[in-house]
This record gives structure tokens, C-alpha cells and sequence, in this order.
């Protein structure tokens, strides 16, 4: 499909839309706050989103979960308090609350008397090394779809982890990474790449994209080693193809190689908004890339992929705060944006997500 195939009216966002860039992101889903190695058992993690501070709570005997981080007698943080057995102790006057939230005990209160209300606790889990909390209505979290992401399990895969802040909004991030036609940022590290747009695909809380990629110059080694050998194409991979997908509020890209059977890259990556205003979020992700089939050469070329991809990912952190740097000195979205991708994009965001004033 070409992109004059599509009828860009229909793709636009109406007029009289609410600013994407002032539209918060739905509390009523699965976001990763911390890796698990930053939690160790007997600590405490502070952590915030949208502006709500949480603080992940590791016990003594490694049980895991998420509370307000306000004391409720003083509103003192506690992630600065102590971790004892199963509870979490404030710092200030040592009042103690168990996982669910419930204050247990005040040291100087007789233990017959009626406790006071607690505090907030999150639907807490931990998976692919990291710790997700669902900071919505937490009676929605046992229905709510959880991130599938098996080729973290494959042992024919090696992950590098994503965890890095961004000062921006989450929304630049979802375009940077589902508009292909950016590789030019790139040209410096990647040589030219030319994107060939082949097909768009969508739904109420979903958008869905191919490429197909040709190279004009030679390919860096980090590339080289992520994507794999050359195979002969087939019929059914006649060609290299790049699928990036939105599945509100996640992210994902697939890479195959002509020919290959599986694909050589899988990145699940998601953007959780830190501050109130939600202008900086922490971008969380697991570049899952297949290993080459000589035992131990993932392992002594690693470096290289760390090389390659990190600055990838330090040009498009550069640009995406210049988007937003440009929004905020023009108090606007000023964006004249024309790639009907991008915007099928913006009308799910704006659809899935809540205007921020709604969560002041």
C-alpha cells in the first residue's frame, strides 16, 4: 500500500480535538516502574507515576508489593522508612503496614486500639526482570491484558534492557518510533537507508505498520550482528520486513530478514509518564535479539551491539526533547505532519488516553 493509496482526510485529527501533547496516559494498564535488580530484598524503590509517588517494597523473604509512599499519619515518604520481616516501617514515628496497605501496628498505641485507615496499595508483578504496577482502578487489573512477550524466554534470544529517562512527552516517543521515515537522523551511524512504506493497519486501541528497508552503503557491524546472516528470500519472506505496532499504551518491533523464520530482532518497549504534567517519562524495554547459531558469538560481540544501538537511541532521545523543547517555547503543537501513519497514531492516543487535567 502506498501512502497515496490512503485518504489522508480520513486519517486526521478533527479539528477541535483535544492536544495530544496535554493528553495523559490511562492509568488502567500494566507499566513496568522499576527493574527487579533495583529492588533487593529488605529495600524499598521510590517511584512515581504521572505525578503519584509509589514506592516498591521488597521483603525480607523476597515478597514483593507496591503501596502509596505516603505515611498516612504525616504524609512522610515511606521509601525512606525500613523494611522488617513482611512490613514496611515509617521513619518518622514507626507506624508498620503490611502489603495490603493496612497500618498493623503504632509502637505507642495500645494494640487493642482501633488502627487508623492505611494507604493506597497497587496491583504489584514481576516479570521479563521487571516490576509492573497497575496504577488504575485496581479492581480492573486481574482482567486487564498483561505484556506477552515470549522471545524474552527463548534462550535463542539475548536481551539488552531500555532504562533510561526522556524529557518528554510520551506521545513523541510513540511517533518516533513508528515513523520509519527518521532513518535520515540516522545516516551518520546506519549509512543511507531507504524506508519503503508497504502497509497500515488499525483499530480502536491499536496501530500497525510494515517497512521494507534498502541500503545505500556499507552496513555498520553492530547492525550486522543484531539482524544475522543473509538468507535466499522465500515466498513467504521475499524480503526484509519491519513491523512496528501501538497495542495501547505499549510498543513493539519486529525484524525479519528475507528468508528468515524468525525474527532476528523483537523490541517490547513502553513510556511511563513520571511527573504530573507528564512532560518526562522513563522508557522501559527489552530488545530481544536472536542469536547467531555458533555457540558463544552473541556473548563476544555483545559490545558492538551495545555500541550500535546506543547511539540510535541517544540521537532519538536528542530529538525527541528538541520536539518537545519546540512545543513548550510555542505553547503549541505546531506540527504540520503529513505521514498518514503518524497520524492514525495520534487519533488512537487521543482516543485511549485521558486529558491530564482530568488527573490533577
Amino acid at each position: 500500500m502506498s501512502v497515496a493509496n490512503i485518504n489522508l482526510a480520513s486519517t486526521g485529527v478533527e479539528a477541535g480535538a483535544r492536544d495530544l501533547r496535554r493528553t495523559g496516559a490511562h492509568p488502567d494498564f500494566w507499566y513496568p516502574l522499576a527493574r527487579s535488580r533495583d529492588v533487593k530484598p529488605g529495600k524499598t524503590a521510590a517511584r512515581t507515576f504521572a505525578g503519584e509517588p509509589i514506592v516498591l517494597i521488597r521483603t525480607e523473604s523476597g515478597r514483593l508489593f507496591a503501596l502509596e509512599d505516603r505515611c498516612a499519619h504525616r504524609q512522610v515518604p515511606l521509601s525512606k522508612g525500613s523494611v522488617r520481616g513482611e512490613l514496611v516501617h515509617c521513619c518518622y514515628h514507626g507506624w508498620e503496614y503490611d502489603a495490603a496497605g493496612r497500618c498493623v501496628n503504632i509502637p505507642y498505641v495500645g494494640k487493642n486500639e482501633l488502627m487508623p485507615r492505611g494507604v493506597r496499595a497497587y496491583p504489584c508483578r514481576e516479570e521479563y526482570g521487571l516490576i509492573f504496577v497497575f496504577p488504575g482502578d485496581a479492581a480492573k487489573a486481574a482482567d486487564a491484558a498483561f505484556p506477552d512477550v515470549p522471545s524474552w524466554h527463548d534462550p535463542k534470544y539475548k536481551t539488552r534492557y531500555l532504562d533510561r529517562q526522556v524529557g518528554c512527552h510520551y506521545s513523541f516517543l510513540h511517533e518516533n518510533l513508528m515513523d520509519m521515515n527518521h532513518q535520515f537522523l540516522h545516516r551518520r551511524i546506519m549509512s543511507s537507508i531507504r524506508t519503503g512504506f508497504l502497509d497500515l493497519r488499525h483499530g480502536d486501541d491499536w496501530v500497525e505498520v510494515d517497512y521494507t528497508f534498502s541500503r545505500v552503503g556499507k552496513q555498520p557491524i553492530g547492525e550486522k550482528v543484531m539482524l544475522g546472516k543473509l538468507n535466499a528470500p522465500t515466498a513467504e519472506r521475499p524480503r526484509d520486513l519491519m513491523t512496528v505496532s501501538t497495542r495501547y499504551p505499549h510498543q513493539r518491533l519486529k525484524f525479519w530478514t528475507a528468508g528468515s523464520e524468525h525474527p532476528a530482532l523483537d523490541l517490547w518497549i513502553t513510556y511511563v509518564p513520571l511527573d504530573r504534567e507528564q512532560r518526562n517519562n522513563h522508557t522501559f524495554g527489552l530488545m530481544n535479539i536472536r542469536k547467531p547459531s555458533i555457540p558463544g558469538l552473541m556473548e563476544l560481540l555483545w559490545p558492538f551491539v551495545v555500541w550500535f544501538t546506543e547511539g540510535i537511541f541517544t540521537q532519538d532521545r536528542w530529538i525527541v526533547e528538541l520536539e518537545q523543547a519546540a512545543f513548550d517555547q510555542q505553547g503549541g503543537d505546531w506540527n504540520q505532519e503529513i505521514f498518514p501513519v503518524i497520524l492514525q497514531l495520534r487519533k488512537m492516543l487521543l482516543r485511549q488516553g485521558l486529558p491530564i487535567a482530568a488527573n490533577v
